[in-house]
């Protein structure tokens, strides 16, 4: 049987950069993970295709271009009710290259478990005919922190064999930029409004992360699309563990955190130089490791920088550097650099 392979790997000048992707059944082996920007653009395709209507400026969909050139193979993607799920398949469109599908925002986690249960009952039977078929979800912070978290929470417990992605833009975006458990402290949005009585959202951002190393899964993570190949390999490692792994994405976005179109990835890259979205990863057997230029900060402390220079980018954040409102800025000042510290004194690679 002749085994074809969409794409094919190199791409042939001339040939169009986005096709669908099909794995011909007896399909064998691994794709290559490629962090080398010319091979990547010789030898890989997305899997989301042109025509989607996310919004000029988004991240969500660069997060989600990086994660799947480092798919290794076959892969059923789960999206949650969302910006990326409303704006890849209005009806009746699609823009992604591999199967895919929707469910509810409270859900996704559980349909990837049904769906990873199906593929391990077909492979016992010896009716699957692949080396293996990997589930991804691409889910918000609506669908993770708040509406999902019960089926996440279970589906980690279970030890399901999949990879869970949130893009977290921080606020329920797809529906009119409503706060959520993902929303920083201070911020601006729709139902946390700035006024004379309070000054934007009243609490922090729930540690998702955290509490998803407290199920003590096989893998988690945090990243950024500005730091690319660092999103790349961790989304690999996430997809090679045997069970459950979580990979917690920033997703900066223009029209809920009021910035210029042109700077996701420069409020990413400050996100993690001033502290206020560390890169790590945790595993049960070495426990959190800083990443990338966390990692080097951490080495060189010079090079973290004070919270404005994330903030001062952001609409949202803007009533926080008026005169009056320093005290504000000061506690935030303050969050950061003790949840930084915690940090440094879990990690094990970090100098003591």
């Amino acid at each position: 049987m002749v085994v074809r392979t969409l794409p094919q790997y190199p791409i042939k000048k001339g040939e169009p950069a986005y096709k669908i992707w099909i794995f011909e059944p007896g399909w064998k082996g691994e794709l290559p993970l490629i962090t080398n920007p010319r091979q990547l653009a010789e030898q890989k395709r997305p899997a989301l295709l042109p025509g989607h209507r996310l919004c000029a400026g988004c991240a969500a969909p660069i997060i989600v271009k990086l994660a799947s050139l480092a798919f290794r193979g076959p892969t059923i993607v789960v999206s949650a009710t969302g910006c990326i799920e409303v704006a890849t398949t209005i009806f009746p469109y699609t823009s992604w290259a591999i199967p895919w599908i929707h469910n509810a925002f409270e859900n996704s986690a559980a349909t990837a478990s049904g769906i990873e249960s199906a593929i391990k009952a077909l492979k016992k039977t010896g009716r699957l005919p692949y080396d293996h078929v990997d589930v991804v979800v691409f889910a918000g912070d609506g669908g993770t922190y708040d509406i999902g978290i019960q089926a996440l929470s279970g589906a980690a417990e279970r030890g399901h064999d999949f990879l869970y992605i949130l893009y977290d833009n921080e606020a329920y975006m797809n529906t009119g930029i409503q706060r959520s458990g993902g929303t920083p402290k201070f911020a601006w949005t729709t139902t946390s409004p700035v006024g004379s009585v309070i000054p934007g959202k009243m609490e922090h951002k729930k540690p998702i992360a955290d509490i998803m190393v407290a199920h003590r899964i096989p893998y988690v993570a945090t990243t950024t699309p500005a730091h690319w190949i660092d999103l790349m390999k961790k989304v690999r490692k996430g997809i090679e563990v045997n069970g459950p792994a979580f990979i917690h994405a920033l997703s900066p976005c223009d029209r809920g955190w009021r910035h210029a179109e042109n700077l996701a990835i420069e409020i990413s890259r400050r996100a993690v130089d001033t502290c206020y979205f560390p890169l790590w990863e945790w595993t049960p057997e070495k426990g959190y490791m800083l990443t990338d230029r966390s990692l080097s900060i951490a080495r060189n402390p010079k090079l973290k920088q004070p919270i404005e220079k994330f903030l001062e980018l952001q609409g949202r954040f803007r009533h926080l550097l008026k005169p009056e409102n320093r005290h504000l800025l000061k506690e935030l000042q303050e969050y950061v650099d003790a949840m930084w510290e915690d940090l440094l004194n879990r990690a094990t690679n970090a100098p003591k």
